[in-house]
């Protein structure tokens, strides 16, 4: 399904999975627009080079009264006269008289990269509740609304009902007013793990199917992300045909039983992702994060990660091949954290690695494999212990073979070292090591 989906496409709007920034990490609900060009300037002096362009503006960029991730309930939403959210003018000043994003946009695209937005699936509840019209048919608000079908944890949309006439206008006139701001990413919230619904059966379905039409005739490319997770591993052809990225999990933070978990979850999803179509491990919460999650910033920290699991995170996301959404605030980032970002090895793995992998769990110890085009393999050895342990390197279950010997460079430290096949390691709690092998 993978190869036939990525064929048909003519051109490629995620030919790797994406990489960049979502605001979402340090600032909740609540990011501002010099903090989105102020992270943007940061991404295209000192990592544009490596692969990095997308900058995101996460969720509530409609309300003025945002502060933090909490969610005001029933929060006055600022809204044009077809029932289209629009940015909060108090917190993105540039788009006052109606300009809307486009201003960020623009500036965004002359430092050569690409701006994102999120939105909630469905029609502000404002708007049906006032009853005010959709761009493109007669229908309105409340005639397209889909009442039962809520999101549990916000209260600003209503779903769509895709039975209705006018529902597809709907979506056609939110995607037609991002492509002209300029919107290179769409991030869809409370989609991916509610496909199907009991209290709305097939309503999230046909959502889904009315937003990949609206993307297709607004004009413009622009990669469909669809989140929060966690997606049915066994409705991958569904997403592989609607989407370019999918959360397999639900919110991912800086606690390592959330990492230990995604081991299960990339097992279950390799071999899935392919041109255009990633599956999604979440974002980065990395460097420092967490400066408006809360109204009292008792959030605010650098990454809770140790050295050792921030290397594990990135190895196994670079080597599953997920995006890379960076979560921390990018000006913030200090020696370690940007050495993340810029490690060349790695990011040539992500890039260009395929047929990903795990070769073995054992007792936590778990090996991982992938391999280039050309024919460089990589090798990926964690240990997801508590304490100190040994791991047997499996040369020969990646590829090579039975008592091989070869050279390798350590990805992470850059250093060039022999290696044989079973050779014992000694890994730290929660450390790995990541050779790549020519």
């Amino acid at each position: 399904m993978c190869e036939n989906v990525a064929s048909e496409k003519k051109k490629h709007v995620a030919k790797q999975p994406p990489m960049g920034w979502n605001s979402w990490d340090c600032y909740g609900a609540s990011v501002t627009e010099e903090e989105l060009l102020g992270n943007a300037e940061y991404m295209a002096k000192y990592l544009k080079q490596y692969g990095w362009k997308y900058v995101v503006c996460d969720i509530q960029w409609s309300e003025k009264t945002a502060d933090s991730c909490w969610y005001h309930k029933f929060a006055e939403l600022e809204m044009d006269e077809y029932s289209r959210l629009i940015p909060a003018v108090n917190r993105f000043p540039s788009s006052a008289g109606g300009q809307g994003f486009k201003p960020i946009a623009d500036k965004i695209h002359d430092m050569g990269l690409k701006f994102g937005i999120h939105i909630m699936r469905g029609i502000p509840r404002q708007a049906v509740h006032r009853n005010t019209s959709i761009l493109g048919t007669t229908r309105t608000a409340r005639e397209i609304a889909h009442p039962s079908s809520v999101c549990a944890w916000n209260t600003d949309m209503y779903g769509v009902d895709p039975a209705q006439e006018g529902a597809q206008e709907y979506y056609n006139s939110i995607f037609e007013l991002y492509a002209s701001w300029g919107v290179d990413f769409v991030k869809v919230d409370d989609i991916a793990a509610t496909r199907y619904t009991p209290e709305a059966p097939g309503a999230v379905t046909g959502e889904i199917d009315m937003i990949r039409k609206a993307i297709e005739n607004c004009g413009r490319d622009m990669v469909l992300s669809l989140s929060p997770g966690p997606a049915k591993r066994d409705e991958a052809d569904f997403f592989l045909e609607k989407a370019n990225m999918w959360r397999m999990t639900d919110d991912f933070w800086d606690r390592w039983d959330l990492l230990y978990g995604m081991f299960e979850r990339a097992d279950v999803w390799s071999g899935v992702g392919c041109k255009d179509h990633w599956p999604d491990c979440d974002m980065l919460p990395l460097g420092h994060i967490g400066i408006r999650t809360d109204p009292e910033r008792k959030g605010d920290r650098m990454t809770n990660f140790t050295k050792d699991e921030q290397k594990t995170l990135m190895t196994l996301w670079c080597i599953f091949r997920s995006p890379l959404m960076f979560g921390g605030d990018l000006r913030d980032n200090d020696e370690f954290t940007y050495g993340l970002l810029t490690n060349a090895r790695l990011l040539k793995m992500h890039h260009d690695g395929r047929k990903a992998h795990q070769v073995a769990r054992k007792k936590d110890i778990v090996t991982w494999t992938s391999q280039t085009k050309e024919g460089t393999r990589y090798v990926a050895v964690f240990n997801l212990k508590d304490k100190e342990d040994e791991a047997k390197l499996l040369l020969s279950d990646c590829g090579f073979k039975e008592g091989a010997e070869v050279e390798a460079i350590d990805i992470w430290n850059g250093s060039v070292v022999a290696l044989k096949d079973k050779d014992k390691i000694t890994l730290k709690p929660h450390a790995c090591v990541c050779f790549e092998i020519a």
